[in-house]
């Protein structure tokens, strides 16, 4: 067999490098079960891409924290390990207060005020992300946060005692306030930690206890409407600027679309998980008078104490928003 020219063996090793260097790779963790609407939402959001950039941009995305557990995918895309990533904001509280304005209960109850909050903390957020080398590019709303409960509650004095799930700085706060003990446990784990009495009770969305199956082991839900906290999407802005203008424009579009489709999503999985968690015998009760109201009274003291660390910044965010 003939050996080809030297001239010609750097031809197709260039043309090679060319193919290679035109497919860019990109991994995205997620904490998420695959069969969460925010995961199914990557998906689409990945194959978009890869569409509209003809196969330039690979997203691949992992799902139910197999990358990477819930408070690492930040760091892991700042630091390059990960270029994309999608992270529940209120998890970043305790590193800069505006990152828990969607975590404060009773602030923004309702899909029209969480959609009125994103657009006045986007800006700042934005803003704090790029000096950290990242940028957003979308974010959707869970599911109004209840509390679910494996014995019944009338009162805040009912949860003293509990052991309670904490997923962030401000369900541990709330746990204080109330007199029940939190419990760190994190998405991907919640359903072992109802299965052996780790925890019994917790603040979430019908989305994770559907997700959980918890009507195995939880017999109430209480239909609070405290919060509806945000996962974003972050993106490493080095990994951005490396794209070249039409996929870069790709992803952009793609994420619009996904912020779009996946408030839709969020508000079909609210009606959907409810339902479920009823199916599989659980109740779903509105909280009493009484149970609002010490809930309210919890949420006051949480803004004000949000409101003292998070200074100018943050009261300007407050005004905004109620504006």
């Amino acid at each position: 067999m003939k050996t080809p020219s030297p001239l010609l063996a750097a031809t197709l090793t260039l043309m090679l490098a060319g193919t290679v260097q035109a497919q860019t790779k990109w991994d995205l963790p997620a904490a998420y079960p695959a069969s969460n609407f925010h995961t199914e939402n990557l998906v689409q959001f990945a194959n978009d891409i890869d569409k509209a950039s003809g196969g330039k941009l690979k997203i691949t995305v992992h799902a139910n924290a197999s990358l990477f557990k819930a408070p690492e995918i930040k760091r892991a895309v700042q630091g390059g390990q990960a270029q994309i990533g999608e992270i529940l904001l209120v998890n970043y509280q305790n590193e800069w207060q505006i990152f828990g304005a969607d975590g404060l209960p009773f602030l923004a109850d309702s899909y029209d005020e969480a959609a009125k909050l994103w657009k006045v903390q986007k800006p700042i957020l934005e803003k704090k992300l790029n000096e950290q080398g990242m940028s957003v590019l979308y974010a959707v709303a869970w599911p109004p946060q209840g509390v679910y409960s494996k014995k019944p509650l009338a009162s805040a004095a009912d949860m003293k005692g509990l052991k309670w799930r904490a997923y962030s700085p401000a369900t541990s706060r709330i746990a204080e306030l109330v007199g029940a003990q939190p419990v760190t446990v994190q998405a991907a784990e919640v359903s072992q930690a109802f299965a052996t009495g780790v925890t019994e009770s917790m603040m979430s969305s019908g989305s994770t206890g559907a997700d959980a199956k918890l009507w195995e082991h939880v017999k109430y839900w209480y239909d609070t409407q405290a919060w509806l906290p945000k996962n974003a999407i972050i993106v490493n802005k080095a990994a951005m600027d490396a794209l070249d203008p039409a996929t870069r424009a790709a992803v952009l579009k793609a994420a619009a679309d996904a912020e779009t489709r996946g408030w839709v999503a969020s508000k079909k999985a609210n009606i959907d998980s409810l339902d479920k968690l009823k199916a599989g015998g659980m109740q779903i009760l509105p909280p009493s008078p009484q149970l609002k109201a010490d809930l309210k009274k919890v949420g006051d003291t949480m803004l004000k104490e949000w409101l003292d660390k998070a200074g100018p910044e943050g009261k300007a965010l407050v005004d905004a928003f109620n504006k």
